[in-house]
């Protein structure tokens, strides 16, 4: 018998998340310094300028990192990689060029006359993420992943290490080069960019073995089936980036302009307090993908993608307790009592649709296997769609009525459709044994245990603390007692 394919799953997602959670944990120490340092309406900025970002990415890169991991196999990883990266080449030249002729137009079109260096620095962040994005796939690919992660870790201390240097150490004089080398207009915020596109140069620097692997190449038949299988990828990243950022663009536009940029600050920083859930989800997609098609063609895959979605639901389950259990530790990153924490502070509530809405998230990838590995992305795409369509509606009907709480529920909306349309969708075509009765059973007790915890607080913290951990203790033992009775035999 082969190694358990749990055990190498666990242990891939392991090591991703030395490159994942650690670097994120790295990056997280930002988010108290940002609120610290930035007013929400700057802050609202930050979060709107990094929602464009999310969604350049998805159109920059168009669905060739899934199709590299489809169709790069065995002997034809060298001309599949070249190919990809001809294209990935040439339409990153391109991106670059048009960004430089009318960056000061889009800076204008979207309210930031004077700050066009914003949209620059956007410009170019995106382009050279594009560029590294398959190498680092190659990576995963090679099995490498503890050199992905130390990647991903020197990118990350590059990136803190000088934000803290011209937030923290210097900002009188940032502030002042800021305005001598990007005009008046230009603020502590530029920095953030500027010290974003540093640690982006130095994660090229680092691929370069993997850079060197390339030969450039045009197969012009390759290059249309990979495009046929990618278009679609492509065309459910960028709606599900809609499904991701548009609530971040959309407050914008939908609340009145005297405090739009405030609500989406506040917004974006409640809405940092998800990160675990985030991090959990971004380091077993990494790990899982790879591994999915490399057991798609094995007799027991169904029931084994079945136990891997059980217990995906279980460990992000104890991340959303864990979060709201412990919701009074995390508000600190808020930043304190002082008013500008307090305005910040306004947003808790919102975090646990969130957090829910994330795990949701991650539940759609899961259940995106069906699709993915039947070939049948176009399918995919009607899905994300639907999500992308009802994340629309819900934010042009409760955004103006109820601001930032409606932009959470309409995050929330979005992954729920989608969940149950890609599982009813899926077990027609390619069905897979689910463990729906035991995953509803850990979801309505991880609720009973998130509202019992809300609505019976003690007055003294230490004993809220003693009790919640009770509580969490609880869940865990309650999941490990019933999964133990479900033989695993890989």
């Amino acid at each position: 018998m082969g190694e358990n394919p749990f055990k190498k799953l666990a242990g891939q997602t392991v090591v991703y998340g030395l490159g994942t959670i650690l670097p994120r944990l790295l990056n997280y120490l930002l988010f108290p310094l940002y609120v610290r340092v930035f007013v929400p309406s700057v802050y609202g900025q930050f979060t709107e300028l990094y929602a464009y970002i999310a969604l350049l990415m998805a159109l920059l890169t168009y669905g060739m990192e899934t199709t590299f991991f489809r169709h790069a196999q065995g002997d034809d990883f060298k001309k599949v990689y070249g190919n990809i990266m001809t294209m990935l080449l040439t339409t990153t030249s391109l991106f670059v060029i048009l960004v430089f002729l009318i960056h000061p137009s889009i800076a204008h079109s979207i309210g930031y006359t004077g700050k066009e260096v914003y949209i620059l620095f956007v410009g170019l962040i995106v382009a050279v993420d594009a560029i590294n994005a398959v190498p680092f796939c190659v990576l995963r690919q090679q099995g490498k992943a503890m050199m992905f992660s130390v990647i991903k870790l020197v990118n990350v201390l590059t990136n803190v290490g000088l934000n803290i240097l011209f937030l923290v150490v210097m900002p009188e004089t940032s502030l002042r080069w800021a305005n001598q080398l990007f005009g008046p207009e230009a603020g502590l915020l530029t920095w953030v960019f500027v010290c974003n596109l540093v640690a982006c140069l130095v994660n090229t620097v680092m691929l370069l073995p993997q850079f060197r692997q390339i030969k450039l190449q045009r197969d012009k038949a390759l290059q249309k089936k990979l495009l046929r299988y990618a278009i679609p990828i492509m065309l459910i990243s960028l709606i599900g980036m809609v499904n991701e950022v548009a609530d971040k663009i959309a407050i914008k536009y939908m609340l009145p302009e005297d405090v739009a940029m405030e609500q989406l600050g506040i917004y974006g920083a409640s809405y940092k307090l998800a990160v675990l859930m985030t991090i959990f989800i971004q380091m077993f997609r990494f790990a899982s993908e790879p591994f999915f098609f490399a057991k798609a063609k094995d007799r027991q895959s169904p029931d084994l993608f079945a136990d891997v979605m059980t217990y995906y639901v279980i460990c992000g389950l104890i991340i959303f307790l864990g979060v709201e259990l412990y919701i009074d530790v995390f508000a600190y990153f808020l930043g304190g009592h002082d008013e500008l924490g307090q305005q910040y502070r306004q947003g808790l509530g919102i975090v646990p649709i969130v957090l829910i809405a994330n795990l949701f998230y991650g539940i759609v990838f899961n259940l995106s296997i069906w699709y993915k590995l039947s070939d049948r992305t176009s399918s995919g795409t009607i899905i994300t769609a639907i999500g992308a369509t009802m994340t629309l509606l819900c934010l042009f009907i409760l955004v103006p009525r109820i601001g930032y709480w409606g932009a959470a529920i309409a995050h929330l909306a979005c992954y729920t459709v989608m969940m149950v349309v890609s599982y009813i969708w899926g077990q027609k075509v390619r069905p897979i044994p689910y463990r729906v009765g035991r995953i509803t059973i850990y979801f309505l007790l991880a609720m009973c245990i998130y509202l019992l915890s809300v609505h019976t607080r003690p007055e003294e913290q230490w004993l809220m603390y003693l009790r919640n951990s009770c509580y969490l203790i609880f869940f865990i033992s309650s999941c490990f007692l019933i999964e133990r009775k479900y033989k695993i035999n890989y």
